[in-house]
């Protein structure tokens, strides 16, 4: 019995995410049983170049030993306390000195809790019940991000997923990303209490923000008294050491951090300004607690994460040199085989697009081939490179990568691109 099928008699779908079943791509998904550095050995035996980096948590690489030996000596002290410890502490200065937005943080153990609680608080400090999401956009799994985009700019949400009562999604309204006339449709009424914006598109393959389209949300924002939330989970200390809002130079009123900022651990975190934060309990009305938040293993790997970002000043030059290696390499070979492609890349962040001839929307990117990304899939994965199992998943870069295993990584990935064609 593989341990695919064994999983599938014990968990829905056999996984415990639904992209790691690899419905997207056909075939059973291999199982890892450990993985070092850029790489990936999986249950067969077989030893790949990984791109998934887990889903953008691995900012450096597969059991980057300073995160390994954090965790075991915070492990060998206890692993949960239910009472406060200095680490957390530690943690929260470090988030706070080196991320532009945030001036008070609370630690939370995922990303679907990070914007959940600052949907809450951003209702609860504006008073009002819509909110603002971009179609193509992934927020978690909290009912009022399950959504659908509709059409037309006065569309409001209506459930994509079973269990959602239509009221839950009713104050939900999806614009289009990068169109900011979409935007200001909704924030017009006097209704919306925030717009959450991914800054680099991570759930649609990797769409960069165009220019101007920040600083339009911000303005926006400003002009209608709605409050501007960064859901930085993915691009957090990924696309730069001061995350998205640094790299772009905009100062959201609430961001949430997760993946990078646990060190590949679950954790994650939400904050802003001290004004909005401190209505957070016990400070203020707005209830939002966690038995494991803060917990010692995951604050022990978020903090010798953050510390080895600011002890590598150069990290994020090299993931925007190779960005553009990746880049100049994929799109010359599809040029070669006469297919039509978008490869964009942020800091360590990569979208590759297969036969379309632009990325900048979800309705761009919408109608992708999965037929042809199911070939490349396979034949990369044939080859040596675990790719993201879905056309619109973003690659992620680990520092790992970065001394001559890229290289080997792209020649088997231009040759995938030529057997996906024939």
């Amino acid at each position: 019995m593989t341990p695919f099928k064994r999983a599938n008699r014990v968990m829905p779908g056999g996984v415990n995410s639904p992209v790691r079943a690899f419905r997207a791509v056909g075939g059973e998904p291999p199982f890892a049983v450990s993985g070092d550095g850029g790489f990936i050995t999986l249950a067969d035996g077989r030893e790949v170049v990984d791109f998934i980096a887990s889903w953008g948590a691995l900012l450096f690489g597969h059991a980057y030993q300073p995160i390994v030996d954090a965790v075991r000596r915070a492990a060998v002290d206890g692993t949960s306390f239910g009472i406060p410890t200095i680490a957390e502490v530690e943690l929260a200065e470090k988030i706070v000195e080196i991320t532009p937005s945030v001036e008070v943080v609370r630690m939370v153990n995922s990303g679907t809790e990070a914007t959940a609680s600052a949907i809450r608080l951003a209702r609860a400090a504006t008073g009002r019940p819509a909110v603002v999401k971009f179609a193509g956009s992934y927020h978690g799994h909290a009912d009022p991000f399950l959504v659908d985009a509709g059409s037309g700019l006065a569309t409001f949400g209506v459930p994509s997923s079973p269990g959602v009562p239509d009221g839950t999604v009713a104050d939900t309204l999806i614009a289009d990303y990068n169109d900011l006339a979409s935007v200001e449709t909704y924030l017009a009424t006097g209704t919306v209490a925030a717009v959450i914006v991914e800054p680099v598109a991570g759930n649609m393959g990797c769409v960069p923000p165009i220019d101007g389209f920040l600083a339009g949300l911000r303005r926006l924002c400003d002009e209608h008294g709605t409050l501007l939330i960064f859901d930085e989970v993915m691009t957090g200390f990924r696309v730069a050491a001061d995350s998205a809002q640094g790299r772009y130079g905009i100062t959201p009123d609430l961001t949430t951090l997760g993946k990078v900022v646990a060190g590949g651990t679950p954790a994650a975190a939400y904050g802003g300004r001290e004004s909005l934060m401190r209505m957070i309990a016990p400070d203020g009305p707005v209830y939002q607690a966690g038995t494991l938040a803060g917990n010692p293993l995951a604050t022990a790997a978020g903090l010798a994460s953050l510390t080895a970002i600011q002890d590598d000043p150069s990290l994020y030059g090299r993931f925007d040199e190779a960005g553009d290696k990746i880049a100049d390499r994929l799109l010359s070979t599809m040029a070669d085989v006469g297919l039509p492609g978008v490869v964009t890349h942020v800091g360590g962040m990569i979208g590759v697009f297969l036969g379309v001839e632009r990325a900048t929307t979800w309705n761009d990117v919408s109608g992708l081939d999965g037929d042809l990304y199911s070939r490349f899939f396979h034949a990369a994965l044939e080859g040596g490179v675990l790719l993201p199992p879905s056309p619109y998943e973003t690659w992620f870069l680990m520092e790992s990568h970065l001394d001559g295993l890229l290289d080997r990584a792209l020649d088997i990935l231009e040759r995938a691109i030529r057997e996906a064609v024939r």
